[in-house]
C-alpha cells in the first residue's frame, strides 16, 4: 500500500521560503548539499510539539505555529533603526559585532586594531571561501533538533571567531543581535568562537529590537570549542520585543583542564527556548552554568541544558533562578549524564522558581544519568512564594510592599548573577534585572 504524506500549508510555505532563500544563502555546492539534508531533517520532523519529550512545555505548533519569512538584507534605514538601537544598549569597555536583521554590520562593528591572536569573520565569508575545516565545524550541531537542523539549513550570516593559543583578550566581545525592521521575518544566524589552548576571553550576546519591530523571530545558534587549558566567560542576555521569538541552541567542546563560565538572563521576547549542549571532551575540566528569567505577562521562557560527562575527574555546577509574575511561564529542563568513564565526576545542579502571582506557572525538571559508580551528584528544585514573614518583618521597618518585594527578589536571584566573573557585566546585568523590578511597579 502506498502513504502518500501531505504537507500542511505551514509545511508548503517554508518549503517556499528555503526555495526563494536559496539564491541568499552563502556557501559553494558542499553547503549547498548540507543545507538540503538539513531542511528535510526538519521536514520529517516539523515544528517541535508537546509529544516530544524535550519540547513537552514548550510546543512550537501552539505558540508559534509557523516560521516567519526570512528577513530582507539591512537598508540603509534599516541600519539607522539599529544604531539608535545600539545606543540604548551600549556596554562601555567592549569589541561590539553587530548583526541586523540576521545579516553582519561592518559599519556597526568595531573590528579595527584587533588584539594580538584575534581573527573575526563573518560566517558568509567563511563559508563562502571554501575552508572545508571551519565548515564542518559550523554544521556541526546534529540535525536531530528541528530547530538546529532549520538554523542550519537556512543561517544567513554570523560571526566566526578565533583565539589564538595563549592569547588572553582584555576586552569582551560583545554580539550584538538586532531586529530592526517593522515587517514580521526571522533571522537565522550561527557564529562560531574557536579559542586555542591556555587562551581566555568574554562572550557577551545580546538579543534587542530597533524602535517598530514588533513580530519577528530569532533562530540562532551558536558552536563554541574551549581548548586544553582555555577558558570562556559567556553573559547572555535576552532583552527582545515582547512579541518576538527567540529560538537559540549551542553546542560547547571542552577540552582537557578547560573552564567554561556561563550566564544567561531573559527578561524579553514572547517566547523563547535557549538549549544549550556541553560536552566534556578533557579531563579536569569545570562548568558553571547560571541563568535568571524575569518573566511577566504571558512571556514563556524555556531554559533545556545538557552536560554531558564523558571523560574522568571533571565538575559541573548549575543555579536557575526564574520571578514569575502575572500569567508568566518558565521552564528549565536540566539533564546531567555521567558516562561509564567519567569516574570521580562532581555534578550538582539546583532550579528554584518564585511565583508572584497565582497564575504563573514554573516548570522544573532536574535529571541525573549516572552508568559509574565513583561520583558526586545532586539535584533539587522548589517553586515557591515570596516569605510574608519576612516581608512583613521589611515593612515593619518602613519599606513599601513594593520595595520589600524588590529587595527579596535582589536576594533571590543575586546568587546566579554572582557568578559573573567580570565586574562591569555582573553591575549591568544587575541594573537589567532592577530595570525589571522597577517596571512592576
Amino acid at each position: 500500500m502506498n502513504v502518500v504524506l501531505a504537507k500542511t500549508e505551514t509545511g508548503r510555505a517554508l518549503s517556499d521560503i528555503f526555495a526563494i532563500a536559496r539564491d541568499r544563502l552563502p556557501g559553494a555546492s558542499k553547503v549547498a548539499e548540507l543545507r538540503r539534508q538539513a531542511f528535510e531533517a526538519y521536514e520529517r520532523a516539523g515544528l517541535p510539539h508537546r509529544r516530544i519529550e524535550e519540547w513537552k512545555y514548550t510546543d512550537l505548533r501552539v505558540l508559534m505555529r509557523e516560521v516567519l519569512p526570512l528577513a530582507a538584507a539591512p537598508d540603509a534605514a534599516a541600519l539607522k533603526r539599529a544604531g539608535a538601537a545600539l545606543k540604548l544598549h551600549a556596554i562601555a569597555g567592549v569589541r561590539r559585532l553587530v548583526l541586523v536583521d540576521g545579516v553582519f554590520a561592518p559599519k556597526l562593528s568595531d573590528t579595527a586594531d584587533l588584539e594580538k591572536g584575534l581573527g573575526i569573520r563573518s560566517l558568509r565569508e567563511v563559508l563562502e571561501a571554501g575552508d572545508s575545516a571551519l565548515q564542518a565545524q559550523l554544521f556541526a550541531p546534529q540535525n536531530s533538533d528541528a530547530m538546529v537542523a532549520l538554523n542550519s539549513a537556512l543561517m544567513t550570516d554570523g560571526l566566526v571567531i578565533e583565539i589564538a593559543g595563549g592569547a588572553a583578550l582584555t576586552k569582551p566581545l560583545h554580539i550584538v543581535h538586532i531586529a530592526s525592521g517593522t515587517a514580521p521575518a526571522a533571522m537565522f544566524t550561527r557564529s562560531l568562537v574557536k579559542i586555542g589552548k591556555a587562551a581566555s576571553a568574554t562572550l557577551v550576546e545580546s538579543y534587542i529590537a530597533g524602535d517598530g519591530a514588533k513580530t519577528y523571530q530569532v533562530h540562532d545558534s551558536a558552536v563554541l570549542a574551549i581548548g586544553d587549558g582555555a577558558r570562556l566567560d559567556h553573559v547572555r542576555l535576552v532583552e527582545d520585543g515582547r512579541e518576538a521569538f527567540n529560538i537559540s541552541s549551542a553546542v560547547v567542546t571542552l577540552g582537557a583542564n578547560a573552564h567554561f563560565n556561563t550566564f544567561g538572563m531573559t527578561s524579553g521576547s514572547h517566547v523563547s527556548r535557549y538549549q544549550p549542549v556541553i560536552a566534556f571532551a578533557g579531563e579536569g575540566s569545570r562548568v558553571e552554568a547560571n541563568g535568571v528569567n524575569l518573566l511577566n505577562g504571558r512571556q514563556h521562557a524555556d531554559t533545556t541544558l545538557l552536560l554531558d560527562h564523558a571523560v574522568p575527574n571533571c565538575a559541573s555546577r548549575e543555579i536557575f533562578r526564574s520571578v514569575l509574575d502575572d500569567r508568566g511561564h518558565s521552564v528549565f529542563q536540566g539533564r546531567i549524564i555521567v558516562r561509564p568513564d567519567a569516574q570521580k565526576t562532581d555534578a550538582k545542579m539546583m532550579t528554584r522558581a518564585l511565583l508572584l502571582s497565582d497564575e504563573a506557572e514554573a516548570d522544573n525538571k532536574p535529571e541525573l544519568e549516572i552508568f559509574a559508580d565513583d561520583v558526586t551528584c545532586g539535584h533539587g528544585a522548589t517553586t515557591g512564594a515570596l516569605d510574608e514573614s519576612l516581608l512583613f518583618y521589611l515593612r515593619a521597618r518602613g519599606l513599601s510592599e513594593t520595595e520589600a518585594q524588590a529587595l527579596l527578589i535582589q536576594a533571590f536571584v543575586g546568587e546566579a548573577i554572582e557568578s559573573i566573573a567580570n565586574d562591569a557585566l555582573r553591575e549591568l546585568v544587575i541594573a537589567a534585572a532592577e530595570r525589571w523590578l522597577a517596571a512592576r511597579g
